[in-house]
């Protein structure tokens, strides 16, 4: 059976709470494929096609026989599923009361096993019926609320913000009370967003409350199977997933990243927009104004459209609004992730063009510092154009070509040392980060991929010319994934260099995309329908010390801190993902350019310095502010104090978010690449002298 294989963290439909992941410069519904909605009323029980029905039996099939993890298929398969499923329809536990979910365990916490051996999805379908009813039963008590209640902002309430782990209502008078102090939360966000609305807070939320009635009346059976095999397919692991036909096509689109928007990847979390990825060359990425989890709340046309408030949109619906013509501006309204979404909004401008792979390429710059030049090349992806290298064209771009390229620049402006940054770099090519390693080692093992039947391939560079053996520091963050942690792993195994930064993601796994085939198509009623595809997990990552990348990642060396919240990213923030293993250690010959004793001299001077560094300590602060933010788990609804928080984040977010603030992590990152340099030209005196001294 033949698949499409992945291994870089950026084309994976990331675990999220049921949204696919659509590709906003790029991403369209042809006409052809839109699903006639079926009217999700009160009393609606949805039951799936006979064509889902086929495919949940092939799905079934595939993920026992490719998957790299052999579940076992019982009633903990069986209350795993369910929990999920509960987990990703009611995650703030606003919806369901306790005595409903009860009922759902009850019912289904040892069925579903069995209903996977048989190819059924009933008990999904079910939950699904039962989540709608009782969504559209807020909407329509929240809808009642805003028309006929009076709201006394002058109480000393609470609205708790974080509910992931708190036990459900236990009554429907305690879940209305948490609906109204929701209301009234949104209420006062409105009312101190900073902004003059043409709307009041009052007539802005009511239209949000009623585009999430009328998205939840739009529910179709495809919602309630996608909804059901998300929470499936990752209880075998993360990055497993089903693709509808919609869905793939979808997900080629993402990849070819051929049309114009703005280059960001968005999800669906509840009633919000997320942006889950910006992509490097993209204009979102160049304009740095949009961040990985910002929240999108509105969108407007050019610099005086109106803006339309998106909250409670279909994410195709909020896709349709943001792509338009190359060149035109886009204005959107966003609760920035740098304040935990919590935050007064901000409103910015992109302007529409294409993802260029020329935007994405390595590019260098040259910082100076305590008398040293320090190179930096910084490689926001690991790119290939495949078929300029398939034809054997002479100038296709890859990312080892362009990096040796550098390098040989950088040679010549006889730079002291080299910073390779691969700050949210999530991966691409496998090939060229073999080879991107190769250009700083000799001839030897990179990377060991192990598959689901204990077999072990080797990835090796083959050339024996070093391109560069300067002082080298690879500076990594959260985001750095999938093959930037193969090749800091590389380097920091064969002692080549140093890393720095924070714990890298921890993706250290393979995935192939399977088509749904039916062995003899004559004998079936739906032979001419498209099962869809199924993305499998099939192999590991080991470093060539014998160690996995998944699950841990790659620690510093030498570590900073960073404003990514480790809580929420990173491999091991998944309950499924495989864990960490090791194999048996790849035969390698060790460079050891650095010693344990030079690692822990350039930390001590590092921390000596960072001591002194007023910019830095104020970095610190900052980071010790958000985290504060982030951690905060309740907020007043008195409004005076509610009121005094916004400002409180507002100040922040301006200061964070200025313009002309140098990269405090990467002075710093150059700083220890100028001790690395005193070190290595220390030694080569010392050697020189020893060589002499013996008459050499």
């Amino acid at each position: 059976m033949t698949g499409l294989f992945f291994m870089s963290r950026r084309f994976y439909i990331s675990p999220v709470k049921l949204a696919v992941l659509l590709l906003v410069s790029l991403c369209f519904i042809p006409e052809a494929h839109k699903k006639t909605a079926v009217a999700a009323k009160a009393d609606t029980l949805f039951t799936p096609t006979s064509v889902q029905e086929e495919a949940e039996r092939y799905l079934g099939r595939y993920l026992m026989q490719y998957h790299f993890r052999k579940v076992a298929v019982n009633d903990s398969l069986s209350q795993e599923v369910l929990k999920r499923l509960l987990d990703q329809l009611d995650e703030n536990r606003t919806y369901f009361v306790g005595s409903q979910v009860d009922a759902f365990r009850l019912a289904y916490g040892k069925a579903i096993d069995n209903e996977f051996l048989e190819g059924k999805a009933d008990a999904g379908f079910k939950v699904y019926s039962g989540f709608l009813q009782q969504a559209e039963k807020k909407m329509r008590f929240m809808i009642d609320l805003l028309d006929t209640a009076t709201f006394n902002f002058n109480l000393n309430e609470t609205y708790d913000l974080k509910r992931k782990d708190a036990p459900w209502p236990m009554s429907d008078s305690e879940l209305r009370d948490r609906w109204r102090k929701e209301a009234k939360y949104q209420l006062l966000n409105l009312r101190h967003s900073g902004e003059e609305p043409d709307e009041s807070p009052r007539e802005v939320l009511m239209k949000r409350y009623k585009n999430r009635l009328t998205l939840l009346e739009q529910q179709s059976p495809e919602d309630a199977f996608r909804a059901y095999n998300y929470a499936l397919t990752t209880s075998f692991d993360p990055h497993t997933a089903y693709f509808s036909p919609l869905d793939y096509e979808n997900f080629q689109i993402d990849m070819s990243r051929s049309l114009e928007g703005i280059g960001a990847k968005l999800q669906s979390e509840n009633e919000y927009t997320v942006v889950n990825e910006v992509i490097p060359g993209g204009p979102a990425f160049r304009s740095e104004l949009l961040k990985k989890g910002d929240r999108i709340i509105g969108v407007g046309q050019n610099r005086i459209g109106e803006i339309v408030d998106i909250v409670g949109w279909r994410i195709n619906d909020v896709v349709k609004l943001i792509r338009g013509k190359k060149g035109s501006i886009v204005r959107l309204k966003i609760l920035p992730v740098s304040q935990g979404n919590k935050g007064p909004s901000k409103i910015i401008e992109i302007v529409r063009d294409e993802v260029k792979l020329e935007e994405q390429s390595a590019r260098k710059e040259i910082i100076r510092v305590n008398g040293r030049k320090i190179g930096v090349i910084t490689v926001p992806a690991f790119y290939l154009d495949f078929e300029g290298q398939k034809r054997k064209k002479p100038n296709y771009k890859s990312t080892s070509r362009d990096v040796r390229k550098i390098l040989d620049e950088l040679k010549k402006e006889e730079v002291d040392g080299v910073v390779l940054d691969l700050r949210n770099n999530g991966g691409g090519a496998l090939e060229e980060a073999v080879k991107l390693t190769g250009l700083f080692i000799p001839q030897g093992p990179v990377v060991q991929i192990r598959n689901s039947h204990g077999g072990v391939s080797v990835l090796s560079d083959n050339e024996m010319d070093v391109d560069y053996n300067g002082p080298l520091a690879v500076l990594v963050n959260r985001y750095s994934a999938s093959a930037s942690e193969i090749l800091a792993a590389a380097i920091q195994d064969y002692g080549r260099g140093i890393v720095i930064g924070g714990r890298t993601f921890g993706k250290g796994t393979v995935q192939s995309i399977l088509k749904i085939n039916r062995p003899f198509n004559f004998f079936y009623k739906n032979n001419n329908e498209d099962l869809g595809q199924v993305k499998l997990t099939i192999a590991k990552f080991y470093r060539i010390s014998g160690e996995s990348t998944q699950n841990q990642g790659v620690t510093p060396d030498i570590e900073l801190p960073s404003f990514i919240d480790t809580e929420t990213v990173g491999e091991d923030t998944y309950a499924s993902s495989l864990q960490w293993d090791k194999i048996r250690a790849a035969e390698h010959a060790d460079v050891l350019s650095l010693t344990a004793g030079d690692i822990v001299l350039l930390r001590d001077r590092h921390q000596l310095r960072a001591g002194k560094d007023s910019l830095y300590a104020r970095y610190q602060a900052d980071l010790n502010l958000l985290k504060s933010f982030r951690k905060k788990e309740t907020i007043s609804l008195f409004e005076p104090d509610f009121k005094a928080e916004m400002k409180r984040i507002e100040g922040f977010e301006a200061q964070w978010n200025k313009e002309d603030e140098p990269d405090i992590l990467l002075n710093q990152t150059a700083s220890i690449v100028a001790d690395m340099a005193g070190l290595f030209k220390s030694r080569q005196s010392l050697d020189a002298g020893a060589m002499q001294a013996n008459g050499k």
